[in-house]
């Protein structure tokens, strides 16, 4: 049998550090549970006498099903979470189209309850940088770190494409950052493709009002979610394609590596080079 009693202090912080690293850094109930303590024994269950059929109580028609009731979903602190779907992907097309300025999309965005994955993070992660830049780059979705201090890339793989921006005479006073999803999944897992397609019309808007001339895409998923493709991103990367609007605009955008796929793959960090040296001259070129 599991010994309930307490861990020791060193244990105990390592635990906790296992829980932040997988993302659990939200209680989810008032009280502390006792989780290792017995299970009081079940009482049996009662009969329950069922009233009996009078001519007064019409008889329900077997062949119909009896009507179900489903609860909204609830969150710990008595919100309401929205199931994502189809509808609320409408939705957000509707409201997207309401913007008329990068503050008001911001608005829209924050009081948008929507998409569940705003009720486990932390922070909104909007943007990062000059609105006005003529050079935009979006990612897939906010980490740990994003969702702890509210801007995009500002861990790791933050640092990495920073000295990637530096490297091209840029820095976040000269470029614009942002993300597909603006919220951190729970664990740093995957979006599921309702939630990407859900905040799609926001990063949608957001790049017809940002307005830049050169567009990148960081990875495989942003670069399938802004050039509505099916490729991969070592077929993509390198090569320039177009980003059009829903108001027709269309941007030069190039598709590269993801810095944290860089970390994790260092070699390919010359393919990148690649590619921001080719953004470079894009921009040269735009001016």
């Amino acid at each position: 049998m599991m010994s309930s009693a307490p861990l020791d202090p060193a244990t105990l912080r390592d635990l906790l550090a296992f829980y932040a690293d997988a993302g659990v850094d939200m209680a989810l109930e008032e009280d502390p549970q006792n989780r290792l303590a017995e299970p009081a024994p079940a009482q049996a269950a009662q009969p329950v006498s069922q009233p009996q059929q009078t001519h007064e109580q019409p008889r329900r028609n077997a062949s119909a099903p009896p009507p179900v009731s489903t609860p909204p979903t609830q969150f710990a602190g008595g919100q309401q979470v929205a199931v994502p779907d189809e509808g609320q992907a409408l939705r957000a097309r509707d409201m997207a189209k309401e913007a008329r300025t990068l503050q008001e999309l911001y608005e829209i965005v924050a009081g948008f309850e929507g998409c569940n994955l705003k009720f486990t993070a932390k922070n909104i992660v909007f943007a990062d940088g000059n609105p006005e830049a003529d050079l935009m780059l979006v990612g897939e979705a906010p980490g740990r770190d994003e969702d702890l201090e509210g801007k995009p890339f500002v861990g790791r793989s933050g640092k990495l494409l920073d000295r990637i921006l530096t490297a091209i005479g840029r820095d976040r006073k000269t470029a614009y950052i942002s993300n597909v999803i603006p919220w951190r999944p729970p664990g740093n897992r995957d979006p599921s493709p309702m939630e990407t397609e859900i905040c799609r019309p926001f990063i949608e808007r957001h790049i017809e009002l940002a307005r830049p001339k050169v567009l990148v895409t960081l990875g495989n998923p942003s670069t399938k979610t802004l050039l509505k493709t099916t490729a991969g991103i070592m077929r993509m990367r390198g090569t320039w394609a177009v980003h059009t609007t829903a108001g027709g605009l269309e941007i030069p955008t190039m598709p590269t590596l993801h810095p944290a796929y860089l970390l994790r793959n260092p070699a390919h960090k010359k393919l990148a080079w690649q590619d921001f040296l080719a953004i470079k001259m894009k921009l040269e070129e735009l001016r």
